[in-house]
């Protein structure tokens, strides 16, 4: 990883050599990617989370002595601390949608915000997500909203990052419905009109390296990471199935049967992401965005064609059917 790399704006950079970086929360899918981004422009990374071992395919992406990991619990301050020890900068991950969610990415978020500013980190990033909403009855939206609150009263120079719904080949979000489109003949659709906004995970990536290479310029804002084109589920569900060259039912469900289905235990839908789901993924306009961060979105429909081969019926060696 030693020639930097190229953004979506066409440049090249190495504008974090040798800092380093503390990913708290990096061993999932978004924090994977970060950690690609972020060794291509030369930092020295330290990927923290209660599983490290899940984020080991990075190392061979690394330089000798350019990656470490640790185990951290962000429910333990102790465990917080050391993972900032010598830091330059760091990134809070941390998400989730089921749990003690005000200690993991509410009040929680603020603890360990606060443990950065107390290492003396000069660039932090807070991951939290579009639709916060501190009076919402979902859990995960309110906490979201919270933390955000938290984490800005703790290190004012925080930069809070809202990404839409992130897609990408290795994703569980258009790979999901891909498993299930070339499986299924028909398909239920739920909330078949909600608004979707998704973003290429690497286009959130880069946003995330912009805004620690130069914190002057973004900390103390909030930004809303979304996608150039809004989606609904049933237009989605559609497009997945025409790159898969595939004729598939799509059962429009509606909301009533929708949320007596979320009401059910055992069912692929709970209360909560149904009311997420009603709720819609979009950004809302009033704060800045990819573009002020300098990175140009790229659309799903740039990808989609190539990933949904393995999901044809004869692979790379089918034709392509209009669905």
């Amino acid at each position: 990883m030693t020639a930097g790399t190229g953004d979506s704006m066409g440049k090249t950079t190495r504008d974090l050599e040798g800092r380093i970086v503390t990913l708290i929360g990096g061993s999932g899918f978004f924090g994977t990617h970060i950690a690609q981004e972020l060794l291509s422009r030369g930092a020295r990374l330290r990927i923290c989370s209660r599983h490290p071992e899940k984020a080991w395919r990075v190392k061979p992406l690394a330089n000798l002595g350019q990656v470490q990991f640790g185990r951290v619990d962000v429910t333990k301050p102790e465990t917080v601390a050391a993972a900032f020890a010598g830091a330059d900068a760091a990134v809070n991950l941390v998400g989730a949608f089921a749990g003690d969610l005000d200690s993991l990415q509410g009040e929680g978020a603020g603890r360990v915000a606060a443990a950065a500013r107390d290492a003396g980190v000069s660039a932090y990033v807070h991951v939290s997500a579009i639709g916060t909403d501190a009076s919402s009855a979902v859990g995960y939206a309110r906490t979201k909203a919270e933390g955000e609150t938290a984490v800005l009263a703790a290190f004012p120079k925080a930069t809070v990052l809202r990404p839409s719904v992130l897609f990408a080949e290795d994703d569980e979000f258009v790979t999901m419905f891909a498993g299930l489109i070339s499986t299924y003949p028909v398909l239920p659709v739920f909330g078949p009109q909600a608004k979707l906004q998704p973003l290429f995970v690497d286009d959130a990536a880069e946003a995330v390296a912009q805004t620690l290479a130069d914190p002057a310029s973004h900390g103390g804002k909030t930004y809303e990471l979304a996608g150039p084109d809004v989606l609904t589920m049933l237009e989605l569900n559609r497009r997945i199935a025409a790159a898969q060259g595939r004729k598939r039912v799509f059962v429009e469900l509606p909301d009533g049967v929708s949320g007596l289905i979320a009401a059910l235990p055992g069912t692929p839908i709970n209360r909560d992401q149904w009311a997420l789901l009603q709720a819609g993924n979009v950004a809302g306009g009033t704060l800045p965005g990819l573009g002020d961060l300098g990175v140009k979105a790229r659309p799903l429909s740039l990808f989609l064609d190539r990933w949904m081969t393995r999901y044809r019926k004869h692979g790379r060696f089918g034709e392509r059917a209009a669905a």
